[in-house]
């Protein structure tokens, strides 16, 4: 990708200077004169001549290999100079190792040499928090689906800028040779032109754009107002059909203004901040359009391009200084190609951590001059090569970016990206515990239902019974938490059809069946103390309703749960009586339950067996203590097929 890196340097023209003989004042003309190809070839002669080449030739082989995109070959000379003069060797030069590396995906190599120069820097703790950030970024999905696009060339197509109905403006060398046959030294490609384009059409064939104001040099990087009646553009320094070149001989860029109307530009001027000794760029306009934002390699800086703001009169002119956006944002890397959304910055940069080469960043606008820690935007946006100049709509739905990632079709090439519909709008997390003990629950199984989709999944908390479950957007979702031996409890959950906040420690207690049911030979028996009736009665008391409730617990947290009732008396009184007065305690204690909610097909029978079936030697005629009797005088709940043990 070069044309991206003509504009990361911000510098647009030639330098005249007198011929040398010798090779290595040739191969500095070449690298000063921007014809990197021609630097490489004589540098790379030159240090292959000699096993210690100067620190200038390997200096230069790797900024003309790194100018050129080839970051490959960029990072072995990079590399040399890092063998030769470790943390010496600047920040500058660890940065572009650091993107080279990542270039070609050696990535703990990176970082290495990146974590060791800021070691002992506070610059340290911003980078480790973005790598934080950018980590966790590449464990999700992304929310966006990038897309080609079809009007794409060969060369070098970047920058777009909303146009109207759906068109966008985009700068591009796709156009024939022009200015009398010359082309660009750095690149070997025709000067920069506008184009516009209905990317929604992939029939549109890009035309120009403004055709009546083009110069016969690079004419790029626009921005309009929202009313698409002003537009800010990039161009050179000329006159008279000529480049107007700085005392080096430099012609540098600088932002116009215009008036736009059907489709053609008039009434351009200079703005202000314009200076032929340095370049201003990449104009970016505020939500409100009070204030440009703009790329400059203007002196003061923090390092070979910076992000500047300044105000804007009503009419769009400057009323200003330039502000630098300051520390958070700029660092001694390159900065550049601002957007801005909503109070938020967005931009590229290689002096933040990323993935390689430039990576789109995005930074929240606290105040005019205090900026958020920027946060690299992950994939699909960023690659390992260069990713730049993004746009995107006010409510975030889609726009576009340039990168000269691998796959594209030339140079550089103009993306689209649009945010998917969401799949799951929820993460609803908590952890499971013991009713009784309020312990973890290791391993509780939980289904995720809805009437749409059926059963979705069957998830398992971990030992510890945290549990985290990704809920589907625009459901009724119904969880449903259990275990072999224990209760079933079931929650429903609503979701929206958008993104919500995370719901966090959401506690589910499930009760142990071993807690409340026993095993008497035989059978499981809901464990209860005696129930107690007033004498010669079968109306429920208070004290036989505290046993009573716990019945009622034990079927409400296992629903499959159905139970026989047998009720008993002790030896004294008449046999007949005895079985009568059970069996109406027995149908007394079904009705509590049913009136309680209890299903009455749960309850298949509720009987008294009067003094038949004695558990002691306390039978008629038999003397015995009070209390001996009482042990006779029982109400059994016995647990009949409980399918929830059936699992």
């Amino acid at each position: 990708m070069k044309i991206k890196l003509l504009f990361t340097y911000l510098v647009f023209g030639a330098v005249f200077t007198s011929y040398s003989q010798t090779k290595e004042t040739r191969a500095n003309e070449y690298f000063e004169n921007f014809k990197y190809d021609k630097a490489i070839e004589l540098y790379t002669d030159i240090a292959n001549r000699t096993r210690k080449p100067e620190i200038s030739v390997i200096q230069n082989l790797a900024d003309s290999y790194f100018n050129m995109g080839d970051y490959t070959n960029a990072e072995k000379w990079f590399s040399k100079l890092y063998v030769l003069k470790g943390n010496e060797v600047g920040e500058n030069n660890i940065i572009k190792l650091v993107q080279c590396l990542k270039a070609d995906l050696d990535v703990d190599r990176a970082n290495e040499v990146l974590f060791s120069y800021y070691e002992d820097q506070d610059r340290l703790k911003m980078i480790l928090a973005q790598q934080k950030n950018l980590d966790s970024l590449l464990l999700t999905d992304s929310k966006y689906q990038m897309d080609t696009l079809s009007f794409n060339s060969p060369k070098s197509d970047f920058s777009p800028a909303f146009y109207r109905d759906g068109k966008i403006v985009f700068s591009s060398t796709r156009d024939s040779i022009k200015a009398g046959g010359k082309i660009y030294p750095w690149n070997n490609q025709p000067y920069l032109d506008l184009f516009v384009t209905q990317p929604a059409n992939i029939f549109d064939i890009p035309e120009k754009f403004a055709a009546n104001r083009l110069s016969d040099f690079h004419d790029a990087s626009v921005v309009l107002s929202k009313d698409k009646e002003r537009i800010y553009i990039t161009r050179n320094y000329f006159k008279k059909g000529k480049l107007e070149a700085n005392k080096e001989g430099l012609s540098n860029m600088q932002i116009v203004k215009g008036s736009l109307y059907n489709g053609e530009v008039n009434d351009v001027i200079s703005l202000s901040i314009n200076n032929k000794e340095y370049s201003c760029g990449h104009p970016a306009l505020s939500s409100n359009g009070r204030y440009l934002y703009f790329t400059s390699n203007m002196p003061g800086g923090f390092g070979g391009s910076d992000i500047y703001v300044v105000a804007l009169s009503r009419e769009g002119d400057v009323v200003s200084e330039p502000m630098n956006l300051g520390a958070s944002v700029n660092t001694k890397g390159r900065e550049m190609f601002p957007y801005i959304v909503n109070d938020v910055l967005y931009f590229s940069s290689d002096g933040h951590y990323g993935l390689g080469g430039l990576d789109l960043f995005k930074s929240k606008i606290i105040s005019k001059n205090e900026y958020s820690l920027p946060f690299n935007m992950g994939k699909p946006f960023n690659s390992n090569m260069d990713d730049f100049s993004l746009i995107i709509k006010d409510d975030f739905a889609k726009g576009y970016f340039a990168s000269n990632r691998m796959g594209g079709v030339g140079d550089d090439d103009i993306y689209s990206f649009e945010k998917m519909a969401p799949v799951d709008c929820l993460t609803y997390s908590g952890q499971v515990l013991n009713e009784l003990t309020k312990e973890p629950i290791p391993f509780a199984n939980i289904e995720v239902k809805n009437s749409k989709d059926g059963l979705r999944e069957i998830l398992l908390a971990d030992e510890n019974g945290n549990y985290e479950i990704q809920l589907p957007c625009d459901r009724q979702n119904r969880l449903v938490f259990f275990k072999e031996r224990y209760s079933k409890k079931t929650i429903l959950v609503a979701t929206t059809k958008e993104p919500q906040e995370p719901s966090f420690n959401n506690v589910i207690y499930l009760t142990p069946y071993d807690m409340i049911v026993e095993n008497d030979g035989n059978v499981d028996k809901i464990i209860v103390d005696p129930i107690y009736f007033d004498y010669d009665k079968s109306t429920i008391t208070s004290r036989a309703e505290i046993e009573l409730k716990k019945v009622l617990f034990a079927m409400q947290q296992f629903p499959d749960m159905r139970i026989k009732i047998e009720s008993h008396t002790d030896s004294r009184g008449s046999d007949s009586y005895n079985l009568k007065l059970s069996d109406d305690r027995a149908k007394s204690t079904r009705d509590y339950l049913i009136l309680k909610g209890i299903e009455q097909d749960r309850i298949l029978s509720a009987a008294g067996y009067g003094e038949t079936m004695l558990i002691n030697e306390c039978r008629n005629g038999v003397k015995c203590s009070d209390q001996e009797h009482l042990v006779n005088r029982r109400s059994d709940f016995i647990v009949i097929n409980n399918k929830e043990l059936s699992k």
